[in-house]
């Protein structure tokens, strides 16, 4: 209800309550009272009591909600002057109304996203817990072994310092990609953008992962669409990274005597890298979360392969630092494939 028919029927009322206990008092004491003489009483009531109000809610109530109005208004767009010319309290409120409700709205997704934050920071606090605390107790198990005696033993003590070597080197990884991937959320790494030849890089990445894909039994391959010179624009040590990161989870996840084929697919002004493996493939629920941090499908089997858990959300941030994208299918039993774009160079391709 508008302000002013509040006080108009503040006003009415209290006039005819009055009128009507002076009525009351004046039958009591046995005066006669005309009608006429009621009538006037309660106009004159009326307006006295309509004025009184009026004046009272202009002094103490409009005026203070009119200086609200004001800071809410400065609050809301500080950089904007306030316009001096004077609204009605109706418009004044509606509007006081209409910007308290923007800003409950506003306020519930910032405590909604500051809740969501909150989650994310005490998963993440606990996985780097989990995930430190692992190479540092099997390697402190190793060597807590030889300080008892293990380092004489001629059958142990290579092979434990070997594995307590190769946890303490996953640790180091790990602190790695840690600062990798701090320095890529803060914006602290530079991106160095420069035309290279793309495919001559991955066939670099490929020579480099050689003995790794012959280990584990993958057979990396460059599709044909990928068998030619394409020059993009982009920092050549991050999309290296990628790269790697990417053919190296296809080598470790995939499986024996499986293929891990690399091509290119005609995104106008980008090159759309696809890199498809036969292996195991990926369950639809995990697909969302496959870039967050520590995320891990097979856990057991992440960590015997020995990775980080950060090499995905490394690759996805180093992709978005470019402005560009990247995206994940995978049928389970069928394979996965990752793709992501890069920029191509105007002026070589």
């Amino acid at each position: 209800m508008k302000p002013g028919r509040i006080i108009y029927a503040v006003s009415l009322l209290l006039a005819i309550i009055v009128s009507t206990l002076f009525f009351a008092i004046s039958f009591w004491l046995h005066k006669d009272v005309h009608a006429t003489d009621l009538c006037a009483l309660i106009c004159i009531l009326f307006g006295f009591t309509f004025i009184a109000l009026r004046f009272l809610y202009n002094k103490y109530i409009f005026e203070n909600l009119d200086k609200i109005y004001r800071e809410i208004v400065r609050l809301k767009n500080p950089n904007e002057p306030i316009r001096t010319f004077q609204k009605s309290e109706t418009v004044i409120t509606n509007e006081i109304q209409n910007i308290l409700l923007d800003w409950s709205k506003e306020s519930k997704e910032e405590i909604d996203n500051l809740k969501q934050v909150e989650i994310y920071r005490r998963e993440f606090l606990s996985n780097v817990s989990h995930e430190l605390k692992t190479p540092i107790f099997s390697a402190q198990g190793y060597i807590h072994t030889l300080i008892d005696g293990g380092i004489d033993d001629a059958d142990i003590n290579l092979l434990y310092l070997n594995k307590a070597a190769k946890n303490i080197d996953r640790l180091v990884s790990m602190v790695d990609d840690l600062e990798s991937i701090s320095k890529l959320e803060a914006g602290e790494l530079i991106v160095e953008l420069r035309t290279f030849d793309l495919t001559d890089l991955i066939n670099d990445v490929i020579d480099s992962l050689d003995l790794q894909s012959k280990e584990k039994d993958v057979k990396l391959v460059l599709d044909e669409s990928a068998n030619k010179s394409v020059y993009v624009n982009g920092d050549r040590d991050l999309v290296r990274q990628v790269i790697v990161n990417l053919l190296v989870n296809s080598i470790k996840y995939g499986t024996k005597s499986g293929e891990t084929k690399i091509s290119y697919a005609d995104g106008g002004d980008k090159i759309i890298v696809d890199i498809a493996d036969n292996g195991i493939g990926i369950e639809k629920e995990h697909l969302p979360r496959l870039f967050e941090r520590f995320y891990r499908v097979d856990k057991s089997r992440s960590r015997e392969q020995g990775g980080t858990g950060l090499g995905l959300a490394i690759v996805k941030h180093i992709i978005e630092a470019h402005h560009q994208y990247i995206s994940v299918h995978s049928e389970v039993g069928k394979g996965t494939t990752f793709s992501f774009s890069l920029q191509l160079s105007k002026q070589l391709n």
